[in-house]
């Protein structure tokens, strides 16, 4: 069981849930995290459980961002909108750097995220052992 976070900026929140919904299937079973309005979104058009955070803007992106540095986050899907400047960015920057620090695949765009799923849908997990075993702190 993997833990997944969803994020997705407003304009791209649509986008986020056609594809959860495109990919129910495979996301049942695993436990699953959002930001506040795009997991509730989420959670009205599919029948999937989700761990919510605070909207990104209140705090959501640093919360998700927590949990990757203590290793305890396997996938994050992050539908950016790379042409509307955002208020909270320096957040959205530090849970970009937290995830390259720790490992853990991000994909923060349509393309990404079905390769992502798809390997998820496979069982090819690899990037798992590979975090673990090399995770910051580790001896080599």
């Amino acid at each position: 069981m993997m833990k997944i976070a969803f994020i997705a900026h407003d304009r791209k929140k649509e986008e986020m849930v056609n594809f959860v919904i495109a990919y129910e299937q495979v996301f049942e079973g695993h436990d699953l995290y959002s930001t506040g309005t795009t997991g509730t979104r989420i959670m009205d058009q599919t029948d999937l459980r989700i761990h919510r955070f605070m909207s990104g803007p209140l705090g959501g992106d640093q919360q998700i961002g927590a949990l990757v540095a203590q290793n305890e986050m396997d996938l994050i899907i992050f539908l950016r909108d790379p042409l509307m400047a955002q208020p909270h960015e320096p957040d959205i920057n530090a849970l970009l750097r937290l995830c390259d620090v720790q490992g853990i695949p991000l994909a923060t765009n349509i393309a990404t995220a079905e390769i992502l799923v798809k390997a998820l849908d496979r069982g090819d997990l690899g990037w798992r052992e590979l975090v673990d075993k090399y995770k910051p702190g580790t001896d080599l």
